[in-house]
């Protein structure tokens, strides 16, 4: 289960940067932050896992 949640984590790492390089060529702030703001989220997520299961 712990390997699903990361692989999760890291998919969501990874569209959020798909999102930051896409709206970057594009010139789009918008897709920009969402990007931005799904990296965070799931780093966020990443790390409250972790902290629950020690």
């Amino acid at each position: 289960m712990k390997y699903v949640l990361a692989l999760v984590v890291l998919l969501g790492i990874a569209l959020g940067v798909a999102g930051i390089v896409l709206g970057e060529a594009d010139d789009s702030p918008g897709l920009q932050l969402l990007g931005a703001l799904l990296v965070i989220g799931a780093i966020g997520y990443g790390v409250r896992l972790v902290r629950r299961s020690r």
